[in-house]
């Protein structure tokens, strides 16, 4: 019975199943990308590193550090690196990169990838340089052009195309140069209070046991100021880096998953109602309430069985598309191949959800009484209250269980299911509304055409409420994407305004700040700031030493505040990117036995202090007791410099520090033409142009999300494939209707335009509501999760609202052609029958 009348109904219910396939499609997809990304970045982790294992410091190793090195054998390879301008005598040209010197056959897992192809193993004999090759072409360089190194001039050998571990995005930010270890010294750039790296490279023998010696090793090299950093930790480090935007993703896919199952909730709603006089046939003849439910959930358990696995064959093939969508983001190569657990995830998750989903409507089946063949006005029996809120429950702690399987959080899961169900309700609740309103106070001095359209929006077996939560949800997704990208990017926003700095210059020496501040004035642009800076350890917390505190193993102190070289400043006042949030804030001090600092509340965290606690610093050799005087809110996502650690003045005036100035520039030539000149005369000064910095940020967040709002366009997908479902569902209603106003004198023009407005309603209903809610989630967003004011763009209210109104009418009058074209007498003839 259930083969024989899926068959007969098969039509009517396929645009569900593809509902299905659509949201499996993109958890496939998602999920199956997600594995073969873990499995290539653990494949190719050692091609990441470029080789085993590193020790790597931000100082020249000391004995300790230098006797570890020698046990282990003597490292394979060596790097120091920093950041600096770099010019290219050639055009004139200076440029923010990556400096490298390499000695050894580093990478040894992996290789560089040059132009011409010998440029990589013969650089480092020659004397020579490779550069980045989008530098390369930005700059119009070519073999044999020369680039300028601090005070060294050298030859540029061959262009970089490929380096293991960094990706496009890294390299636009700073792009890499390499060039020989023996020659940075010759540059000029080692000096105090610069930021270096020094990196030593190993190869591990088949015997070694890389946990085991990270084990031993890592808290000696901790308390030297070092550090131990295997293939295994970059591994795990990418894919917890990596793991977030997939769960993203796959959140966005699952809500497309959702968005099917109203669909299909939807469906077999209609669908059984026109089967309760064929199931009170079939109990007037015998059968039993369990046989004609079980005949209507098998069919329904084979449509998600197919709907999964069409899906899964959808993900597959999307999934294809993930290297191309993301290799701008991705520092790994991917091999693209089919994620079992993936695939056999989305075939049982399309019969689970079609299952659960379809429980509600199905369950009438059971309370049909046989009267209902003989009056044709019997209502069919209703399910009792407790079965409803059992199967309700049942749905809904299905999607708890399996939010909570892709987010691996608790509460965050909890929040999704809240944030959905708060979602749905208000649509629903909003339709309803509508209904009840349309129903009783709409105008009845409105054309003929109006009101028709008006009163289809409430007709028994009408589809308001499942079109406005297809068309709704879609655009509430869409439009909360858009409206968090504004929000991500207006905490990156540059001031204007000329009192705004908007370029930065990094490392400049004492001895140098009036040299470079008289290079500055002469082209009217003003000094804004000249910050010092001091670099210094955390020596100490509360009395205990960071070696006793190593060694304590019920110790919470965040490993970073033991271990990191802060640069702190001292001043006499706050900043605009500060508040005081605990303690009071000094300014000054005339004596430094006990000074009173004031530290950020992710050092207080981290540190586990509070105001009154003592934090001991070790300034170059030289131990400063302090006492936190306040705990700072700082707004990091500022493009402008902010300290964990500010002392007051009075204290660090004598130490050994550098400067950083900043400075305004109008225009793009202005700044070009200073950075030319400051390069020329200070080769040692880093350069960030703001505006460029900001530019990079932009492109990396709009790619990223241009990503997510294809992932997206599965819901729209799926809103849509429901949309034409619901007409075609209830097309014989439709159909019934147009005889009914043909008969009484309607044109076909009349129909249409009752059609026409009903869908221009539930097209801007559906989406206005979509975007409004949106707006208030990302309003929501802006001030407990990012804590900045939000100014909501109007892109979505005259894009996509229009957008999605034209295209839901498209929808439906291409679905309502067949009715209005269905001659008078088929139909009277099919009901007479």
């Amino acid at each position: 019975m259930a083969w024989r009348d899926g068959k007969a109904s098969a039509r009517k219910l396929f645009l569900f199943m593809a509902s299905i396939v659509m949201g499996i499609g993109a958890l496939v997809s998602i999920q199956s990308f997600g594995d073969n990304l873990t499995d290539n970045i653990s494949q190719q982790s050692k091609s990441l590193m470029g080789a085993d294992y590193i020790i790597d410091s931000n100082h020249p190793p000391n004995e300790k550090v230098a006797g570890i090195i020698d046990s282990l054998g003597g490292e394979e390879g060596k790097e120091i690196s920093f950041v600096s301008m770099v010019a290219f005598p050639k055009n004139g040209a200076t440029k923010l990169a990556q400096v490298r010197g390499i000695a050894g056959d580093f990478p040894f897992y992996g290789s560089l990838e040059t132009e011409p192809e010998e440029a990589g193993s013969l650089y480092q004999s020659t004397g020579k340089v490779l550069v980045d090759g989008t530098v390369m072409l930005q700059y119009r360089l070519k073999p044999g052009d020369s680039i300028k190194i601090g005070t060294s001039t050298l030859e540029i050998a061959g262009s970089l195309k490929m380096v293991p571990g960094r990706s496009a995005i890294s390299s636009s930010i700073a792009p890499a140069i390499f060039m020989p270890y023996d020659l940075i010294e010759a540059t000029g750039l080692l000096q105090r209070g610069s930021r270096v790296n020094y990196s030593y490279y190993f190869l591990a023998t088949p015997s070694m046991d890389l946990e085991k010696l990270y084990e031993d090793l890592d808290p000696v090299l901790d308390a030297e100021g070092a550090d131990m950093d295997t293939h295994l930790d970059t591994s795990r480090n990418m894919g917890r880096s990596y793991s977030n935007f997939g769960k993203f993703l796959n959140l966005v896919a699952f809500i497309a998953l959702l968005l099917g199952c109203v669909g299909i909730a939807s469906a077999i709603h209609i669908y059984i109602r026109e089967k309760l006089s064929d199931v009170a046939v079939l109990k007037c003849i015998g059968a039993t309430r369990k046989q004609t439910f079980l005949i209507y959930l098998l069919q329904i358990a084979v449509l998600g069985i197919f709907g999964g696995i069409a899906g899964a064959a959808l993900g597959i093939m999307v999934q294809q598309l993930a290297p191309l969508l993301l290799q701008d983001l991705l520092p790994v190569d991917i091999e693209i191949s089919i994620s079992g657990t993936a695939v056999l995830t989305g075939v049982l998750l399309g019969f689970f959800m079609a299952v659960l989903f379809a429980l509600l409507p199905l369950v009438k089946t059971w309370f049909v009484s046989p009267l209902h063949v003989l009056r044709a006005v019997e209502r069919p029996g209703r399910s009792s209250l407790g079965v409803r809120l059992g199967i309700i429950g049942s749905i809904f702690f299905f999607i708890l269980l399996f939010s909570f399987w892709l987010l691996d959080d608790i509460n965050y899961s909890v929040a999704f299911v809240l944030g959905i169900l708060v979602t749905f309700a208000l649509l629903v609740g909003l339709s309803s509304l509508l209904m009840r309103m349309l129903k009783n106070y709409f105008p009845l001095k409105w054309g003929f055409c109006t009101r028709q359209s008006i009163r289809n929006l409430h007709r028994p077996n009408n589809q308001t409420t499942t079109l406005i939560l297809a068309i709704g949800v879609g655009t509430f997704l869409i439009s909360t994407l858009y409206f968090t990208k504004d929000i991500l990017l207006s905490k990156l926003t540059v001031d204007r305004n000329e009192e705004s700095p908007n370029i930065i210059l990094l490392d400049v020496q004492r001895t140098q700040t009036e040299e470079v501040a008289d290079a500055i004035l002469p082209k009217g642009l003003p000094v804004i700031d000249n910050i010092p800076i001091i670099t210094m350890r955390v020596h100490g917390i509360n009395g205990q030493t960071i070696s006793e505190i190593r060694k304590d193993s019920t110790s919470r102190v965040g490993r970073w505040v033991m271990n990191h070289e802060f640069r702190v400043t001292y001043r006499d006042s706050l900043i605009a990117s500060e508040t005081v949030r605990d303690g009071t804030w000094t300014g000054s001090v005339s004596s430094d036995t006990l000074v009173p600092i004031s530290v950020a509340e992710n050092f207080a965290n981290d540190a586990r202090v509070k105001v009154g606690d003592r934090v001991v610093f070790n300034v170059q050799g030289v131990l400063i007791n302090t006492l936190i005087g306040s705990i700072r809110e700082v707004d990091w996502g500022r493009l402008q410099l902010n300290f964990s650690v500010v002392f007051p003045e009075g204290v660090l005036e004598k130490a050994p520090q550098f400067n950083v100035l900043t400075t305004n520039a109008p225009d793009e030539a202005t700044s070009a033409s200073l950075q030319r000149e400051l390069v020329r005369k200070f080769p040692n000064v880093s350069i960030i142009d703001l505006r460029q910095m900001l530019n990079i940020i932009e492109n990396i967040l709009n790619k990223i999300s241009w990503v997510i709002n294809f992932m997206a366009l599965f819901s729209i997908l799926t809103g849509i494939v429901v949309l034409i479902a619901s007409v075609r569902t209830s097309k014989y209603q439709r159909v019934r209707e147009s005889v009914m106003l043909r008969t009484i004198g309607a044109r076909g023009r009349q129909i249409r335009k009752i059609t026409l407005l009903e869908y221009v309603f539930l097209g801007v209903l559906g989406s206005f509501s979509g975007i409004v809610l949106s707006l208030v989630s990302s309003v929501l967003l802006a001030r407990f999760v990012f804590e900045v004011p939000f100014v909501p763009s109007v892109i979505p209210f005259i894009v996509l609202l229009p957008a999605i109104v034209t295209l839901v009418v498209l929808i439906g009058l291409a679905n309502s052609r067949s009715v209005i074209q269905s001659p008078p007498m088929e139909v009277l003839r099919k009901e007479v029958s």
